[in-house]
């Protein structure tokens, strides 16, 4: 099977999955409250990202981000730190709707198959990702490709999604799919559910704490904290269990595709395992930014939107 008929057949799949979501207790809310938050924290991160992806595809720039961004900037200018800022917003924009969205669509759908609250909630998050990764191919790639390699950088978004698409055919960015979901599926799981758990972890050790010190005034101010502190280990978590699917992501691209496994195997082959963690200092700077910021938004929007916040 040619690498196009795969990943048609990813995309058939997907839909298959999804459609339910339709029929079931379908919400624009959580679409829109994803949407801004994914691309408000991901746009103003782009810089970060610039950096982490450079380091991913040229280890000789070091580990240290400070001194790879002072390098970049002084051989390619300030406005290298903003490469990939148009397709980043867009793509994570439309990305962080159907993530956030189709997640919380579907929990309610999986609740009717399953008594397990938290197997619902991975597979809501599985299916989440997968649908996410659908939009973020092409996004990525354009993303990706204007970073690292020079040739893609005069032009815009389209006017690389064009290059791409003569170079490669129209279809060719959706080859990526199994390497985007090795980081997305990841991902999402990471830091949809476990900010779940999260705050409902902390909401109801607040509660504990008012009740006990009988301190009921406390509660509203605690509350609004809830997302705060719940955010900041959902963020750590997403980080490490998908850093090496973003380093698989990022040397497909780079290596102007092949396969995951091959994609790994290079990986390996120039560094050993610890090569599926490099820049991972980088990267974890980088997504607590992206993912604190996101959720503690996406949970606020929700709430100025009428629905309850995350954790109830």
């Amino acid at each position: 099977m040619t690498r196009c008929s795969s990943a048609t057949t990813v995309l058939v799949v997907i839909t298959s999955l999804a459609s339910p979501c339709a029929a079931s207790d379908f919400d624009w809310r959580y679409f829109a409250a994803g949407g801004f938050s994914a691309a408000l924290s991901h746009g103003y991160t782009t810089p970060l990202d610039v950096v982490k992806t450079r380091m991913q595809t040229h280890p000789q720039l070091g580990t240290s981000v400070t001194a790879a961004t002072r390098k970049l900037v002084k051989e390619e200018g300030v406005e290298v730190l903003l490469k990939g800022l148009a397709p980043t917003c867009a793509g994570y924009g439309v990305e962080g709707a159907l993530k956030f969205g189709v997640y919380e669509v579907l929990k309610p759908l999986f609740a009717q198959m399953s008594p397990n609250k938290m197997l619902n909630m991975l597979a809501a998050s599985v299916v989440a990702g997968a649908v996410a990764s659908v939009v973020l191919c092409p996004a990525e790639e354009v993303r990706i490709v204007q970073v690292s390699n020079p040739d893609y950088c005069d032009g815009g978004t389209v006017a690389t999604l064009r290059k791409l698409a003569r170079e490669k055919g129209a279809l060719a960015s959706f080859e990526g799919m199994p390497a985007m979901c090795a980081k997305q599926v990841p991902y999402t799981m990471g830091k949809q559910v476990s900010f779940d758990v999260c705050c409902a972890c902390v909401r109801g050790l607040f509660d504990w704490g008012c009740h006990v010190s009988k301190a009921e005034s406390l509660r509203p101010a605690l509350d609004r904290l809830v997302p705060c502190v719940a955010a900041l280990p959902a963020a750590v978590l997403a980080c490490l269990m998908s850093h090496p699917g973003d380093m698989v992501l990022t040397a497909y691209y780079n290596g102007g595709g092949g396969s995951v496994v091959a994609a790994v195997r290079k990986l390996v082959a120039e560094g050993g395992m610890p090569a599926l963690f490099r820049g991972l200092r980088a990267r974890l700077l980088h997504v607590i930014s992206i993912i604190w910021v996101q959720l503690v938004v996406y949970d606020k929007v929700k709430q100025v939107l009428g629905l309850p916040a995350t954790g109830h």
